[in-house]
């Protein structure tokens, strides 16, 4: 069984898996994520889930103020051996339901072109494709989605 736990930045297990999150993305995009790495720094938030299964730390998620209507949800990541399970797909069903609870009505998020399972699991939830919004406008390799929650 998966538990989920609210949390901030702060927590441990949520720092060692965005350390093997951004070792995967620098594997996947090499000196390109360069660009996207500034974007992905992760300080101070109180939102910030942390999906476990039998007291281990599988698998993280959060998501940060973009505007006073939206969210951006930021650092989506199940370590490689658990996937396949629903845990990202639960994990994003739950920062939603936060975001709700916070009076937020729409989520936006970025993901990129060489992550296939991440944007099919975005389709799949009810994001759709929109304009490369922000820091992510002149870059060919995002992929920019929305989903209103109201």
């Amino acid at each position: 069984m998966i538990k989920l736990k609210r949390t901030d930045s702060d927590n441990e297990d949520f720092r060692l898996l965005i350390g093997e999150l951004d070792k995967e993305l620098w594997s996947r995009y090499d000196n390109l994520q360069a660009i996207y790495h500034k974007h992905n720094i992760i300080e101070n938030n109180k939102n910030v889930l942390v999906a476990y299964k039998d007291e281990l730390a599988v698998g993280c998620g959060c998501f940060k103020k973009y505007n006073e209507e939206t969210v951006e949800i930021k650092r989506m990541y199940v370590k490689l051996e658990y996937r396949g399970q629903k845990i990202a797909r639960l994990i994003l069903d739950a920062l939603e339901r936060w975001a709700i609870e916070l009076n937020i009505s729409a989520t936006i998020l970025e993901t990129g072109t060489k992550q296939a399972e991440a944007i099919h699991l975005y389709l799949k939830s009810g994001y759709i494709v929109v304009e490369n919004y922000g820091p992510y406008k002149n870059l060919q390799d995002s992929v920019c989605m929305q989903k209103n929650l109201a």
